[in-house]
């Protein structure tokens, strides 16, 4: 289940882009259903079914494009609270040197329909 929805900013391109950072219960956890809705200059991102959730207040410009597009971009960044608990023992940076590869991170990137 997810704990919390924090919507970060919300940007204008093509679309309406909105980035998220979601907390999840569990490592192992895959319910995440996000539902994208709009009232007055408000938009709101939240899970099907859960109360959970977070909102922003739209600018002009990103009125526009919500209301001429109809969907949002979203962009969702996942964490799980509390799973590592207190790092102790540091390692290294291991992005660095010339066979460095990036490390992978819990990234999702969707187009929702937007309900007005």
């Amino acid at each position: 289940m997810v704990r919390s929805i924090e919507v970060k900013k919300a940007s204008v391109r093509n679309r309406l882009i909105v980035d998220v950072d979601v907390l999840m219960n569990e490592p192992n956890d895959f319910d995440f259903s996000p539902r994208a809705s709009m009232e007055g200059n408000s938009l709101s991102i939240t899970n099907a079914g859960d109360e959970a959730g977070g909102s922003i207040d739209l600018d002009d410009d990103q009125m526009i494009a919500a209301e001429r597009d109809r969907m949002v971009e979203l962009r969702v960044k996942f964490s799980v609270g509390g799973m590592h608990g207190v790092l102790t023992h540091k390692t290294k940076n291991t992005r660095i040197g010339p066979n460095a590869k990036k490390l992978a991170e819990p990234r999702w990137k969707t187009v929702l329909p937007l309900s007005m």
